[in-house]
């Protein structure tokens, strides 16, 4: 009888084959005796325990409601929520609210899931295997969320901006592919760097290829729910982002992306001397004075004369003033503002998960998807390097060669 006992023993200990199972049963036990206290508390007396006092809270149980399936990062677990009658006040869990099927842990799973490569059609599988078989997980439930990003997104769209204080703004577009429409559509990105030292999204807008009214659309749009004008927008060399900012934000300075310019120079060479043409380009943007960078730049257009190319020196003094821009902001600044790496950064994933598979039948379906990966991507976005001279440059202090020189502003007499 004691062997028999001690194999009893042994077998309900949990073995490492069986520890989730065990944990999540661990899990569901707890919270159970959680929502059970819930109800005590409410009713004043334990389960079973007759109301004695004349003055006693009023109410009693009810039963239990339907089983819940709840989608938790230790696996589904099934609850049954405890019921209350004769209350002055409807009984609501905190532990477990009404119409809540999953924590909040595996709301911003799916998105992280989406953001690091899982196609839509492999949801299902994955998430099974992370939450459990039981997992109430079906096609109409993973489009149930997508429109539910959808809404979240109008809202997060009309959000009012009047306690942002942007400093340095980053522009660009990327381009996505829907199934069912005939072009490309352009989805227009804004990021900001705020005085505080946060870097963020403030926008993300379908619009017509990168259009000067589709881009001054989205600038007029976020003026007019309270955005100051930032100090310095950085973009790319298409003309409707600068059109478009000269309306509506007139006084910030602009500085064109050094990659973007590389590149488009490159392009008028033959293969043969791109090599060498990219190492004198890319030395240009690094040099510690606009002057030496002034100097390169001739150098570069006589060696583009030497060679037969004269072409691809003229193309460099295109715009060279927004080129040189960031000369005027703190030098520690300089490696975030010569290009639009910012942006460019988190639409690597994003483009890949986008030219992955023609997933979206809409646009707006695009738009949905691509805001909550930026969204998630957001949190890992890095602060910019000494951040504590953001305040500075928000005030209009001026800076020569990155060295800071004096205000550009006088300030009252007392």
């Amino acid at each position: 009888m004691k062997e028999k006992s001690t194999e009893t023993g042994a077998e309900s200990r949990p073995v490492w084959e069986s520890l989730e199972t065990f944990a999540r049963h661990g899990v569901q036990r707890l919270l159970q005796q959680l929502l059970e206290e819930e109800v005590e508390q409410v009713l004043s007396r334990r389960r079973y325990e007759r109301r004695e006092a004349v003055d006693a809270a009023p109410g009693y149980r009810n039963g239990y409601g339907k089983p819940r399936r709840l989608r938790a990062m230790a696996g589904t677990i099934t609850l049954r929520r405890p019921r209350g009658r004769g209350l002055e006040a409807r009984f609501e869990s905190r532990l477990l609210p009404l119409f809540k099927r999953r924590t909040e842990a595996v709301g911003r799973l799916l998105p992280e899931l989406y953001l690091h490569g899982l196609a839509h059609g492999d949801f299902d599988r994955a998430l099974r295997g992370l939450l459990g078989a039981a997992a109430p997980l079906s096609a109409p439930s993973i489009a149930r969320l997508k429109a539910g990003w959808q809404a979240e997104d109008e809202t997060w769209k009309h959000r009012r901006l009047d306690d942002l204080e942007p400093v340095y703004v980053w522009a660009d577009g990327i381009y996505v592919k829907a199934g069912l429409e005939k072009d490309k559509a352009a989805l227009l990105v804004v990021i900001a760097a705020l005085r505080d030292g946060r870097t963020g999204v403030l926008a993300v807008e379908s619009g017509y290829r990168e259009s000067t009214e589709s881009w001054a659309a989205l600038l007029r749009d976020l003026k007019g729910r309270g955005l100051r004008a930032p100090r310095l927008l950085i973009a790319d060399g298409h003309l409707g982002i600068w059109g478009a900012v000269g309306t509506v934000f007139p006084t910030v300075r602009e500085q064109r992306c050094w990659n973007h310019r590389i590149v488009n120079v490159l392009d008028t060479l033959p293969k043969t001397l791109q090599a060498e043409a990219r190492d004198l380009l890319t030395k240009i943007p690094y040099v510690a004075t606009r002057a030496e960078a002034e100097r390169l730049k001739r150098g570069f257009q006589a060696w583009a004369t030497q060679k037969g190319v004269a072409a691809a020196g003229r193309r460099l003094e295109e715009d060279w003033e927004r080129l040189v821009t960031f000369y005027a902001f703190p030098k520690e600044h300089w490696k975030h503002l010569r290009t639009t790496n910012v942006v460019e950064s988190p639409f690597a994933t994003v483009r890949l998960r986008t030219a992955a598979a023609k997933r979206f039948k809409k646009v707006e379906n695009a738009t949905a998807v691509i805001w909550k990966t930026l969204l998630v991507a957001e949190r890992r976005f890095r602060r910019l390097d000494a951040p504590e001279r953001l305040p500075e440059v928000a005030e209009s202090v001026v800076s020569v060669d990155g060295v800071r020189e004096k205000r550009g502003y006088v300030k009252a007499a007392a």
